[in-house]
C-alpha cells in the first residue's frame, strides 16, 4: 500500500518536463524522453502510461510506459529498440494481447516507498481490464557485469531464480510475481552492469488464456 503522500495515475502533458529531468538521473548515459516522445506515448496509448505522484508537490516522481504488441511478430531476442519501434511506439498495436512494459523508473529521491510496486499492480490492472493474456518486459541484471568473464548469463539466471545469488533488479522482479522467460544478449545498447544480458519476463493474466499463436519462443 502506498504512503499517503503518493498516489499513481495516468500520464499528462504537464508530467512531460519533469519525466526528463527524472530520466536524466536515472540513465545518465542515454538520452531521455523529450516531450515530443512523451506526448507521441499519450497520443498513441493514453491509457498506458502511468505515473507516480507525489502528492503535496504535484509532482510526477515515477513512471511506468506500456503499450500492446502482438508478440507473434517479433522474436524472444528482439531488443528495446526494436519492440518500441525505437521508442516511439509507433508499433503498438491495439488489438495486441500483451502489454508490454517498456520502461519503468522511479526518481531516487522517491524509492523505497513501493513506487515502483504499485506501477506495476496499475500496470497488471490494465492487462485484466482490457482482457489480455499476459505482460512481458526485460529485467536489466546489473549484478551481472561483475561475474560475466566467470559465469554464463544463463547459469547467473537460474541462480537467481533459485535464491542462490541476489541481482539488485531482477530478485525485486520475482518477488514482484515475474517469471522468467530466458536471458538475452543485447536487449539494451549501453549497459556495462548487466554486460548487456537481460532476462525476458513475464506476469500471466490467470483469467485469460493464452491465444494459441502467441506463444514466446
Amino acid at each position: 500500500m502506498l504512503p499517503c503522500d503518493y498516489r499513481v495515475r495516468l500520464m499528462q502533458p504537464a508530467d512531460y518536463a519533469r519525466i526528463g529531468e527524472i530520466c536524466r538521473v536515472v540513465y545518465p548515459h542515454d538520452t531521455p524522453y523529450t516531450p515530443a516522445e512523451l506526448a507521441e506515448h499519450h497520443a498513441v496509448f493514453p491509457q498506458g502510461q502511468f505515473v507516480a505522484e507525489h502528492v503535496p508537490t504535484g509532482e510526477a516522481v515515477g513512471v511506468h510506459f506500456t503499450l500492446r504488441l502482438r508478440m507473434a511478430d517479433y522474436h524472444v531476442d528482439d531488443s528495446w529498440d526494436v519492440l518500441t519501434a525505437r521508442g516511439t511506439f509507433g508499433d503498438h498495436d491495439p488489438n495486441g494481447p500483451t502489454l508490454y512494459g517498456a520502461d519503468v523508473f522511479v526518481s531516487p529521491e522517491h524509492q523505497h516507498h513501493g513506487l515502483a510496486h504499485a506501477l506495476t499492480d496499475a500496470t497488471r490492472g490494465l492487462v485484466v481490464e482490457e482482457l489480455l493474456w499476459r505482460m512481458v518486459g526485460a529485467s536489466r541484471l546489473p549484478g551481472y557485469g561483475a561475474v560475466a568473464g566467470a559465469v554464463p548469463a544463463d547459469d547467473y539466471v537460474r541462480a537467481v531464480m533459485a535464491g542462490e545469488r541476489t541481482d539488485p533488479v531482477l530478485s525485486a522482479h520475482l518477488k514482484d510475481g515475474w517469471s522468467v522467460v530466458r536471458p538475452i544478449h543485447g536487449y539494451l545498447q549501453h549497459d556495462p552492469e548487466s554486460a548487456n544480458w537481460a532476462a525476458v519476463i513475464q506476469w500471466i493474466n490467470p483469467a485469460c488464456p493464452p491465444p494459441l499463436e502467441m506463444a514466446l519462443r
